[in-house]
């Protein structure tokens, strides 16, 4: 008898824990992008030609840094980088509500530089001419048109050489000028500052330009020294746009540009249909598989119902505890299980329906059908655990969730179908007179 509480005590224990570690599930829960909606993108790192001898795997990793700086800069909650292969880089955003917004973020290189300007209209005119001075190069502050369309205004010739760059930065945030207009104010670092006084210090007079990815964001006259490592870039900003290049320069610039190669939007409303359908079905097969194992083992029906609930518990609160995204396939994962418990009993209720057949007791009928039962179980669990885990290890994306919710209910299963149904018997024939057992 007290083992049977002992047992009783574990069961008990691991249902509480699964109970907690799940509950509230609407906190608790973490859904896929095909549920709660959102975008994946999948990034390809293009090395530029003078990258050649760097490493396309510590480039990757360096470009995926940068990208997990913007994207928690975005606020969102929960996101997934995953690096595929040796240049790509999978981004999940879930619940993201402004995917164009996120998109140019991501993708924009955020190449910052301060060039000198040379104010020489012979050789600015030379220059979109063609003829372009050694030690220079002609770029272009952009102007949007009425149609929204950035083109190209007023030609700039800077020298070539950067005096600084996006590595003397040590932060980036939106402000507002003396005319209320959306500018961004940059702070430099130690090294940054020092470099920033010095340029100040020899070109008074002369034209700074600010350059973002080959763009003249602004080029504003050297008035005199400036010692405190400030600066600031001006353009014809919105707010949200002085904000997202703040944030960009803030999380760094992309060590080579990227290319998206797949694209995937799922709208919130789109998710939550997934989810709803989802549910639903589970509850009908639940429902189905419950009322047939009531009507045809009755007694024996109730405790597999109560084993398949307690099986589905575990599974959510295992999936809760350790954070594990679920999606659609892996709802699918859950359906498979609910079908696999169910199995399971039904094989231990008929081996027993035959012992007791064979005009053995209770007792021994229960012991020998427990055990002829679990040589099938665990061998067709095994199996089809070793094909849920070689999902979970090499595939991807929602194939991934199918694999690890499926291992997971398997493992519940097991522990379900042939333990807490065994200790309910076993606990009902020490504390009641059994003398029939029904099944079926």
């Amino acid at each position: 008898m007290k083992t049977i509480y002992a047992r009783a005590l574990g069961v008990l224990v691991v249902a509480g824990l699964c109970f907690w570690a799940f509950w509230p599930p609407q906190q608790k829960v973490k859904l896929g992008l095909d549920l709660k909606g959102g975008m994946q993108l999948v990034l390809q790192v293009q090395p530029a030609a003078e990258l050649s001898n760097v490493s396309i795997t510590d480039l990757t990793d360096r470009t995926m840094e940068v990208i997990r700086n913007r994207v928690d800069s975005l606020g969102i909650a929960e996101p997934l980088l995953q690096k595929v292969g040796q240049d790509r880089i999978m981004v999940q955003m879930p619940g993201i509500e402004n995917p164009e917004r996120a998109l140019e973020i991501l993708g924009k290189t955020a190449f910052l530089e301060f060039k000198l300007v040379e104010d020489n209209p012979e050789l600015l005119r030379s220059a979109m001419e063609g003829k372009v001075p050694e030690g220079y190069q002609l770029i272009y502050e952009y102007e949007k048109d009425a149609k929204g369309i950035s083109r190209p205004n007023t030609p700039f010739l800077v020298q070539a050489q950067a005096l600084l760059t996006g590595q003397d930065l040590s932060n980036a945030r939106l402000s507002y000028s003396q005319g209320a207009l959306p500018v961004v104010d940059l702070e430099l670092n130690s090294e940054g500052a020092k470099k920033f006084a010095d340029v100040t210090t020899v070109n008074v007079n002369k034209r700074l330009a600010i350059v973002l990815d080959g763009i003249v964001q602004s080029a504003p006259v050297i008035k005199e020294r400036i010692p405190s490592g400030r600066a600031q870039i001006s353009g014809r900003f919105t707010t949200q746009e002085a904000n997202d290049l703040a944030l960009v320069l803030q999380a760094g610039a992309l060590p080579a540009k990227i290319e998206v190669i797949d694209r995937t939007v799922v709208g919130p409303s789109l998710g939550k249909d997934s989810i709803n359908n989802g549910i639903k079905a589970c509850l009908l097969g639940a429902i189905l598989v419950t009322t047939f194992m009531v009507v045809y083992y009755t007694a024996g029906g109730l405790i597999a119902n109560f084993a398949l609930a307690l099986n589905i518990l575990i599974l959510l609160g295992v999936l809760s505890y350790f954070r594990s995204t679920l999606t659609l396939p892996g709802i699918a994962g859950i359906a498979l299980t609910i079908g696999m418990a169910v199995d399971a009993n039904v094989l231990i209720f008929e081996r027993i329906r035959e012992e007791l057949r064979g005009g053995k007791t209770i007792r021994a009928a229960l012991d020998r059908g427990y055990e002829r039962a679990m040589v099938v179980i665990i061998d067709s669990n095994v199996t089809t655990i070793i094909a849920a885990i070689s999902l979970f290890i090499f595939g991807r994306g929602s194939v991934k969730g199918f694999g690890l919710t499926l291992t997971i209910g398997i493992l519940a299963n097991l522990f379900t179908a042939v333990l807490v149904t065994r200790l309910i018997y076993d606990f009902a024939l020490s504390k009641f007179p059994i003398k029939k057992l029904r099944i079926g």
